[in-house]
């Protein structure tokens, strides 16, 4: 019985911590510094047909949009920023979409886009910046996974928030992000009509596939490391991709309060924990990792995603 009390105890702080942060953090917020500028980057066509040709010429137009904006980074005293574009524009890497505005935006292709018949789009969550090699390492890694029939698009598409931020509690930079994944999920739709698509949603970027989710052309949805997604069960997503869920055994997301409480400016809180019955995701083992353990090589959340996008059934624990 003294656990239930306890339990009520954690509760009730990390409510308060929640509602402390949407007060306090953009007021804190507002002090930080304007981004890095970054010249506009070239208008491109649409992705079909997707052939050799069509992609070099897209990968060559994004390079230089990259090499663009380093110089812009160099010339403004930024070395770090400048450092890793200078390595996101190296040999080997290929770029769908770049621009380096407003903390930047970039999708990046891991694989053969123009063969693979099994495509996965990765959504990140919160802290992942324009560059960050642990959302590229985890891209290689998966794909590696998959093999030569599957290619990873890791699609920064939008101004993930903070941890430590109101940003990261509420549902504002999902709903500004959904319609721009929609547009892509559309277009790659589009351009590879016969390939299985699939959405990996990790932590608030699961936020964003759950606005984005209603008719996407996708087979799956996969929600790790999630906080919630706003919605209160798989059909409030309206979306016939079959909906999977997954936490690995020590990830610090487990302990954060499951609530929806209204505020004057919007909400707070993702509601439904979607591992629970009542959510209605089929549940896949995640191993026994952290928050950022899931696409860590030889991991089980990662043999469990890959089989998932192949569509087969992940593996039991």
């Amino acid at each position: 019985m003294a656990s239930r009390p306890r339990s009520r105890r954690l509760r009730r702080t990390l409510l308060t911590a929640l509602v402390i942060a949407s007060v306090a953090v953009p007021t804190a917020g507002a002090a930080r510094p304007a981004a890095v500028p970054a010249p506009a980057p070239p208008v491109l066509g649409p992705l079909a047909p997707v052939t050799d040709g069509t992609l070099d010429a897209r990968y060559a137009a994004t390079r230089d949009a990259v090499l663009a904006a380093e110089r812009t980074a160099a010339d403004y005293g930024d070395r770090r920023r400048a450092a890793a574009l200078h390595a996101m524009a190296g040999r080997g890497r290929h770029f769908l979409a770049f621009d380096g505005r407003d903390g930047g935006r970039s999708v990046e292709v891991v694989g053969d886009l123009a063969r693979a018949d099994r495509i996965v789009v990765l959504v990140p969550g919160s802290d992942t910046a324009l560059g960050s090699e642990r959302f590229r390492n985890g891209a290689v890694a998966l794909q590696h996974r998959l093999g030569e029939r599957g290619a990873v698009l890791a699609w920064l598409g939008y101004p993930t928030p903070a941890t430590a931020s109101a940003a990261a509690l509420t549902p504002g930079r999902a709903e500004d992000a959904a319609p721009g994944l929609r547009d892509f999920m559309a277009e790659l739709r589009s351009a590879r009509p016969a390939a299985r698509l699939t959405l990996l949603c990790h932590s608030y970027g699961s936020v964003v596939c759950a606005k984005a989710a209603p008719g996407l052309p996708v087979a799956g949805i996969v929600l790790y490391g999630s906080p919630g997604t706003g919605a209160g069960s798989v059909a409030d997503l309206r979306t016939t991709a079959t909906v999977w869920a997954g936490r690995g055994r020590s990830d610090w997301i487990a302990h954060v309060p499951h609530l929806r409480l209204p505020l004057p400016s919007g909400e707070l809180g993702f509601g439904t924990d979607p591992l629970t019955p009542e959510f209605g995701a089929r549940v896949f083992d995640a191993g026994d990792g952290g928050h950022s353990d899931y696409l860590v090589p030889g991991s089980v959340p990662l043999a469990n995603l890959a089989r998932i996008a192949e569509g087969r059934e992940p593996a039991d624990a």
